[in-house]
């Protein structure tokens, strides 16, 4: 006895379109909710301490390099244009704070005029990062 197949059974295939409509979604939401790891641009040889806390809000961080150039954004900086370049980055947003990132061998100078131009522009949270000497 012969058994017979139908045609139906060999043109049926699954429609992916849903499949690929729920990966899209998946991946816009985790593109919006990721949370990303901010750079100076430079290498800091950061000083160890003993209080050392972590800030969970950041929005603006800035680098001083062992030579004492300024880096923000993952540009290098002059001093005069430090104050207009964190004006525009915390325009972004405006309830983080400042972290500056201060190698052990830098001027004390260049820190000094970074804070100073964070607080012309109206932040209040600045702190220097540093390692946990723990």
């Amino acid at each position: 006895m012969a058994r017979r197949v139908s045609q139906d059974s060999e043109d049926k295939v699954a429609d992916l379109t849903p499949m690929l409509d729920v990966v899209f979604i998946m991946l816009i939401f985790f593109i919006v909710t990721a949370t990303f790891i901010k750079e100076t641009g430079v290498e800091i040889d950061r000083p160890d301490t003993e209080t050392a806390e972590l800030k969970k809000k950041v929005s603006l961080l800035v680098g001083v390099a062992p030579d004492s150039q300024i880096w923000i954004d993952k540009k290098k900086v002059d001093v005069q244009n430090v104050r207009p370049m964190m004006e525009r980055l915390h325009a972004e947003n405006p309830l983080g704070g400042l972290v500056i990132k201060a190698d052990s061998e830098s001027k004390v100078e260049k820190v000094l005029a970074v804070m100073d131009a964070a607080r012309n522009i109206g932040i209040v949270k600045v702190a220097i990062a540093s390692e946990d000497a723990q």
